[in-house]
C-alpha cells in the first residue's frame, strides 16, 4: 500500500467521515508524489462526488482552459495534484453548497503535502482556500486577492472559482482575462516543460 493509499484509508476510517464511508463514498483527492502543481479548491459538488472524479464538469473544463492543459495532463500525468478544503460534499445550503468543514484541511493536508516534495506552485481557488493558506482576515475578498495575485507568487496563485456562474464577475473584471490568466498559463507551461527530458 502506498503512503497516499494509507492516508486515504485513514481518512475513510476517521469517525468524522463514517457516514460517507458507510455510504460507499470515497474521499476525492489526488496526491501523486511527482506533482509539480497543487490545486486547492473548496469541496466536491454533489455531482462530482457521485461521479467519483474531481473537476469532471463544466468548471473543470474551464479550469483546464485557464491552466492551458488537457484532460490527460490534468488527470494522468502525475504532475497535477488536487486537495480540496474538504474531500467530501459538505451538503446543500440555502444559496449553494455548505462550507467545507473547518477542521478537515488542518488534519489531512499536511500529511498529503508532505508526500509531494516537488510541488512548486499552489493554486488557491476561492475564499476558503485563500483565507486558510494566505492567513487572511475574513474581510479579504476574492476579487482583491486575485487582483493582487503577484503579491503571493512564486508559491501561491489565487483564482476565482471556474464555475460558469462567475461569468458575470469576469465580465465586470476584464483584467482577470487580460492579465491574470496569461500569467497563469505561462507559469504552468514553464513548470510542466521543466519536467520534460
Amino acid at each position: 500500500m502506498t503512503p497516499q493509499e494509507t492516508i486515504k484509508q485513514a481518512i475513510m476510517a476517521d469517525p468524522a467521515n463514517q457516514a460517507f464511508t458507510a455510504a460507499g463514498i470515497e474521499p476525492l483527492f489526488a496526491a501523486p508524489e511527482t506533482a509539480k502543481i497543487l490545486i486547492i479548491g473548496q469541496a466536491p459538488g454533489l455531482k462530482t462526488q457521485a461521479a467519483g472524479l474531481y473537476f469532471k464538469d463544466r468548471s473543470g473544463d474551464r479550469l483546464r482552459d485557464w491552466l492551458g492543459i488537457d484532460e490527460a495532463t490534468f488527470y494522468d500525468s502525475g504532475l497535477i495534484s488536487v486537495l480540496a478544503m474538504d474531500f467530501y460534499f459538505p451538503g446543500a445550503g440555502k444559496s449553494g453548497d455548505l462550507p467545507p468543514r473547518p477542521d478537515f484541511a488542518p488534519k489531512w493536508h499536511p500529511k498529503l503535502i508532505a508526500l509531494m516534495p516537488q510541488i512548486e506552485l499552489i493554486i488557491l481557488i476561492g475564499t476558503y482556500a485563500q483565507h486558510y493558506y494566505l492567513k487572511q482576515k475574513k474581510s479579504a475578498t476574492v476579487t482583491e486577492t486575485v487582483r493582487d495575485y503577484q503579491t503571493y507568487l512564486p508559491h501561491y496563485f489565487p483564482l476565482i472559482h471556474p464555475s460558469p456562474r462567475n461569468q458575470i464577475w469576469m465580465a465586470k473584471n476584464p483584467w482577470f482575462e487580460e492579465d491574470v490568466l496569461p500569467h497563469l498559463k505561462s507559469l504552468v507551461a514553464t513548470l510542466l516543460k521543466s519536467t520534460e527530458s
